[in-house]
């Protein structure tokens, strides 16, 4: 099975001088007078931890509107889509990328300096930062259809370790202001807030502004400041055209990330000693990673546990790390969840604590031959070194709120196979 988890991507932008005047950013602040009420939006989600492992957004841009999937990936900054220009190494038929139509964002535009770049990629897309219209819809049923800038990937490169997406392109909603969210936080339309609800039966929603969060029984922990590490956006020249450089990026290394912290795991309720825990909160990661101290110390907690249970290791199932059999194939976690016990991470906001629960079937998955596998795994041996990410599984069934105005996160329980109204 593939492993999804947010990894670099560089996008190189050759970026046409005279194609549009004037800056995006100045265009979105006449978009709407300052008495405006803010909005909110509300899109429908696709997808599963497993086996699909992403969860994926319909947006419809153009004008006539076309269907574009994106997978949802909070640890990403800029919007991106495989295109039609014509495309080399794109994974999707050219029938669904997109085509500009000499809509190229002019490098003298204040939205090219929103950029920033990791020190190792790995991955990278030859493109060009267009504009054009997405026909969004808002909380009371209506649309709203707003000119955003997104990049127009045409020329893809991924080392075999690093699959490329299976949707058309990426939706960032990171903390940078050249994401989606921030352009419409930039026009007025809505607020700096956004968040997901993952069900665990597949499928949720996502939303942008405040409107959908309730009023009584969230839990809140601070956000780290974002500091990037690397800045680049200064131009160079080719014998086509002035162009920028920048990178898409999701390195776990940068700090725009939504990073928590400093927490403690406590495990069936009890404290671990495993304390100072920052944590990312990713929603481009299908699963859960721990450094391999946390890891490793995870593994024989549960497996101390299930000492003794009608649940034995199974080498043969490669689905995840580790996996046990049952007496028979299993077809759901909720079969051995009582086998298993909650984890909790403790947020130490001052005097006050606020915990994220993650019962078993929030790290749990049943592979396709019944066995159950342990949807956390090892950040260390794949990059992450001593970070720590909260992936889609231990999200599941949870209203996630990223609230970018008050920097801090939140999180309650909620009913994620209904649509807010």
């Amino acid at each position: 099975m593939i492993l999804r988890l947010s990894l670099p991507l560089i996008l190189l932008l050759f970026i046409v001088p005279q194609s549009i005047q004037g800056s995006i950013f100045k265009t979105f602040s006449n978009t709407l007078s300052p008495k405006y009420p803010p909005y909110s939006f509300v899109f429908p989600l696709s997808g599963n931890v497993f086996p699909l492992g992403y969860y994926s957004v319909s947006l419809q841009i153009g004008n006539p509107p076309k269907d574009f999937t994106f997978d949802v990936d909070t640890g990403s900054d800029l919007t991106w889509v495989q295109c039609d220009a014509p495309c080399s190494g794109c994974t999707v038929r050219t029938e669904l990328q997109y085509k500009p139509k000499s809509n190229t964002v002019p490098c003298s535009d204040s939205i090219c300096s929103a950029l920033h770049w990791p020190q190792k990629p790995e991955c990278s897309s030859m493109g060009a930062l267009v504009v054009d219209q997405f026909s969004l819809k808002l909380l009371d049923g209506s649309s709203f259809v707003p000119r955003l800038a997104f990049g127009c990937g045409y020329d893809q490169h991924y080392p075999s370790a690093h699959p490329p997406p299976a949707t058309v392109g990426v939706l960032g909603l990171g903390k940078g202001k050249i994401s989606i969210l921030a352009q419409l936080v930039s026009a007025r339309l809505t607020r700096n807030v956004f968040g997901h609800c993952l069900s665990s039966k597949g499928g949720g929603f996502l939303f942008f502004g405040d409107n959908v969060i309730p009023s009584t029984g969230v839990s809140w922990t601070t956000l780290a400041s974002p500091k990037y590490k690397y800045f680049f956006n200064s131009f160079f020249y080719s014998h086509l055209d002035i162009g920028i450089v920048f990178y898409i990026t999701t390195d776990s290394a940068l700090s725009n990330h939504y990073t928590t912290g400093p927490a403690e795991l406590l495990y069936n309720r009890k404290p671990t000693g495993l304390n100072g825990l920052k944590l990312i909160f990713d929603s481009g990661s299908s699963y859960t990673y721990f450094n391999s101290k946390t890891y490793q110390a995870i593994v024989n907690l549960i497996g101390n546990d299930l000492k003794g249970k009608p649940l034995k290791d199974v080498k043969e199932d490669k689905t995840l790390a580790i996996c046990w059999k049952g007496a028979k194939p299993l077809k759901s976690v909720l079969e051995v969840k009582n086998l298993f016990k909650t984890l909790t991470i403790n947020f130490k906001n001052g005097r006050k604590n606020s915990q994220l629960q993650i019962p078993p079937e929030s790290y749990l998955i049943v592979s396709k031959t019944g066995n159950v596998c342990l949807g956390i795994l090892n950040g260390s041996e794949v990059g992450l070194q001593d970070s720590n990410v909260i992936g889609d599984i231990s999200m599941q069934g949870t209203m996630v709120i990223y609230d970018n105005e008050k920097q801090q996160l939140g999180w309650v329980s909620a009913d994620c196979d209904k649509l807010p109204k």
